[in-house]
Order: C-alpha cells, then structure tokens, then sequence
C-alpha cells in the first residue's frame, strides 16, 4: 500500500501541485483546520480570524490560511500574519473537487487552517436562490469543517444567543460549533452573553473581542487597505494576538476543529486537462508579473498553475522599476489600486515606455481590471486630474462613484486568444469603482474576445479589449475554474 508521503510525491511529481512540494512530505502531517463565519458582512470576520491566527502562530503553530469568495485583500492580511500565501476557496467559481484538492494539499502542510468566510454565512453567488453556491457554508460543508460564528455584540445581550440559535439550526449539513462575540462592551456585558448562550445546545461560547480602536483595521471602496499598504504592523499584529489568548478559549477551539484527513481528495480531472510541468524543456516561459502596492489583486493559485504549465514568475513594480526585467516572453499586470498611485505610475515614464516598446515589438500582455486601467491612454482621477497611462489600449478610464459590473462572471471566449482557443469558458469576478468613458480610437475598432454573463444582474455583454497581443478586461478570471486556462496562456506565449 502506498504511503502518505508516497502519495504527496505522486501528485507533486504529476505537477498537479505547486512548486512548495518541492522537499516536503505532503499530506503526512496531523492537521486540523475551521471555518470562521459571521451572519453577515462588517461584524469581525477578519478581525477574528487575524487575531485567531496570530495567536495560534505565537504558540509555535504552523497556520494555513484560507479565504473562501473571490477577496484579494484579506489573503493579503492572512499572509502578512501567518507568513504563508493565503488561498482562495470557491465553490462558484471552481469545481468541488478542485476546493477540496487546493485545501487538503496546503492544510496537510501546517498543524492549523484558519478559512475565513465571505458575506453572510449563507450568502453565496446569487445566481440561484437558495443553492447556497459560493457561500462560506457550501465550503464548510465540502471540508467537512466546524464553523466558529463571529457575531457583533455591540447592540444586543440574549437576543444574540437566539440569532446563533437560528443560524446553528438554518441548515443540519453543517455544525456551527462555536461562538466568538466581537465589539463587547465590558465583561459584564460577555457574562450577559454567555448566560443566554446556555439555552443554545451544541455551540461553545469560545471568548470574546472588546471594543478596542486599535483592532480597526482602515477601509476604503474595495474594502480594507491592502497589506502591502503597512497597516498591520507587527505591534498591531502583537496587539491582535494578546487580545484573543486574552479574551479567547484557544484550547476550546482547538478541541472543536476537525482533524483534516491524511489522504488526499482525487482531483478527477481527465488527465489531458491537467496542467504538466515541463521540466525538460531548456527554458521556462518568463512572466512578468507587475506586483507592488498598486497592483496585488492576484489569486495564488494562478501563479502555481502557471509554473505547473512550464513558467517562471518574473515579479516587477511599475512604480518603482525604472525597466522591465530581461528576457521577458510576457506580462501579467493584475489589479489593485493604480488609481491611488495614478501621479507616480504615470511619472514613471521609463516603465512606460519600456511596457510599450514590450508590446510594439509583440510581447504578450494579459491584465485585468487595474492592468487594464495601466493599459489605457489616461486614469482621471475623483479629484479631476487625468494621468497619462501607458497608452497601449485606445480607452480613457474615470473613477466613479458606485461600484460597476460588482459580483461574478462567466466568459465564454468568443474568439482565439491568449486564454485559449474560441469558446473556451471560464469563472472569475467583477469589483470596480471606474469606467470606460471614452476613446481615442474608435471604439467600434477594438476587437472583444468575451462574452460575458453577470450573475448578480444578468446583464450579458462582450468585453476582454484586445490589440496587437494583448487582451485586458476588467473581470478577474480564476485560472483553476478551467485548467487548459495556465496551459494554453504558456503554449501560446512558446509558440509565438
């Protein structure tokens, strides 16, 4: 009979894994892993989770984070604390057994995973009332993980006991196991909540967050300021820690979490789909990848499946780089904030000329939603200034002020492109404060290689802008929502 370890060599020899397989004895290692979930947005997820994780991580814990919805910025905060990438998690916009095999082949790597959920506990895509899918609980559900709910307490005393009476007997798929109480007021007012917890069976009350101005962690359109953006430092990530082995019964919460099985999830794909490492070709496709504090919107798992399919990932800063690094075959510029940093990026005129020269002599480029707005002739900013971007797609983006084409999308290509071939499909998601407002070129003139369907809305409509070798659109696409995605964007960029 195989071994663990055997099998964790297997799937990484196979390529299915990232390159962090490299040396490790996968899926070897006792792991256990929850779910912490709130009854809707803004009551202490991340909060919770972050201070759950710094705390377990002071005790000497390895921590595994994970982020269930298509969030760029709290994974960011998870790394930041826990020093390992974050994942995303998504039961829309990946397969099931995809979720399942991303889980199991990082959690099976540290002693603790902490998934913090997304919205409400039960609010998912909105594509299908009721289905539940891409909601936290789906995702508890498919792991098999208890729930820690996260309930702001700021307003109530018992009335908070019956809201996670309701939310622990909604749905018998899955086990609320625990409670966290956030923003309590004193410590009479927790023996308030604890004492009404009683009448609710099966669910630990595990502790406490108080009100504490130093918990707060800044927001702006997108939601919380990114990592990069320094504002968790490592006091406030002290701080964090301190309050919940203070506040919180980290013992308890062990005890509740579910051990994660030792034998990895079959992925079930048809083997030609599966992405291959090309570990006997002479040189790896290089991408660069423009990573700096305008532009981190990025799903890890995009990255590895890139490697798995014979890439090298070339980080660069369009802020501050004066070039491009050498001997790239393509650029990858995700999205971010470049609105934020229009005035530098635009100064930054040797970035730009060297991304346009890129493009001029046929260099690949494939960006989404902030890459796009850096493609662009001009950003104009909400305080009236219009910054000349690099120019390359005829558009001129504006800030506004509510958000554009929010929840997810699918694509379906409508014709060959760097993504794969036409009528290739693939998932991912839309949130932006900007639009299109008008062209340089004709607008007629510039070929869409999407059609794209809005789940929330309905809305249907062509996108993914594409000139020369580049294509850009706002939508952000999870490369593992169909795995020829990463193989066909190498092949192509090796073929050409």
């Amino acid at each position: 009979m195989a071994t663990a370890e055997g099998r964790g060599r297997a799937l990484c020899d196979s390529g299915l894994l990232s390159h962090v397989c490299e040396g490790v004895a996968l899926f070897s290692k006792v792991s256990k892993g929850c779910v912490v979930a709130g009854p809707s947005s803004g009551v202490g997820k991340t909060t919770v989770a972050l201070g759950l994780m710094a705390a377990l991580k002071r005790r000497g814990q390895i921590v595994q984070p994970f982020k269930c919805g298509p969030d760029f910025l709290d994974p960011g905060h998870h790394t930041r604390v826990c020093g390992r990438a974050s994942r995303n998690l998504d039961g829309w916009m990946l397969p099931v057994d995809r979720n399942r095999t991303l889980f199991h082949q990082h959690a099976s790597t540290a002693d603790i995973s902490i998934v913090e959920g997304v919205m409400g506990l039960f609010d998912g895509s909105g594509e299908a009332a009721g289905s539940g899918a891409g909601s936290t609980a789906e995702i508890a559900r498919l792991l098999g993980l208890p729930i820690v709910l996260v309930v702001d307490a700021s307003a109530m005393a018992a009335s908070a006991a019956a809201l996670v009476h309701g939310f622990a007997t909604f749905d018998a798929t899955i086990r609320v196991a625990g409670v966290i109480f956030n923003r309590v007021g004193s410590a009479n007012h927790f023996r308030l909540l604890r004492e009404a917890m009683a009448q609710v069976p099966g669910v630990a009350t595990l502790g406490y967050l108080p009100r504490d101005a130093a918990l707060h962690i800044p927001e702006r359109y997108l939601g919380l300021v990114t990592a990069g953006e320094g504002a968790l430092t490592d006091q406030a990530i002290a701080h964090l820690a301190e309050i919940v082995e203070r506040h919180v019964d980290i013992d308890r919460l062990l005890d509740l979490a579910t051990v994660v099985p030792a034998d990895a999830p079959s992925d079930e794909r048809p083997a030609d789909e599966r992405p291959v490492l090309n570990a006997s070709l002479a040189r790896p496709v290089r991408i660069g990848v423009a990573r700096d504090r305008a532009f981190c919107f990025y799903y890890e798992d995009n990255f590895d499946a890139l490697r798995a399919a014979g890439a090298e990932i070339v980080p660069f800063s369009p802020l501050d780089d004066a070039a491009l690094p050498a001997d790239l075959d393509a650029l990858y510029i995700g999205g971010g904030y470049p609105e934020l940093w229009a005035e530098p990026l635009s100064a930054n005129h040797g970035m730009r000329e060297a991304v346009t020269r890129f493009i001029d002599a046929g260099g690949a480029v494939y960006a989404e939603c902030g890459g796009l707005m850096y493609l662009s002739t001009a950003i104009r900013t909400r305080e009236g200034g219009a910054w000349p971007m690099v120019g390359a797609l005829p558009l001129t983006v504006a800030m506004t002020e509510r958000s554009q084409r929010f929840g997810y999308v699918e694509i379906t290509l409508t014709q060959d492109s760097l993504l794969g071939a036409a009528g290739t499909m693939a998932r991912g998601h839309s949130f932006h404060y900007s639009a299109i407002v008008d062209h340089t070129g004709s607008p007629a003139t510039l070929p869409r290689a999407y059609r794209t369907r809005y789940t929330l809305s309905g809305l249907e409509e062509a996108e993914g802008f594409t000139t020369g070798r580049v294509l850009a659109s706002y939508v952000h696409i999870h490369f593992l929502s169909n795995p020829v995605l990463a193989t066909e964007f190498v092949r192509r960029i090796r073929a050409a």
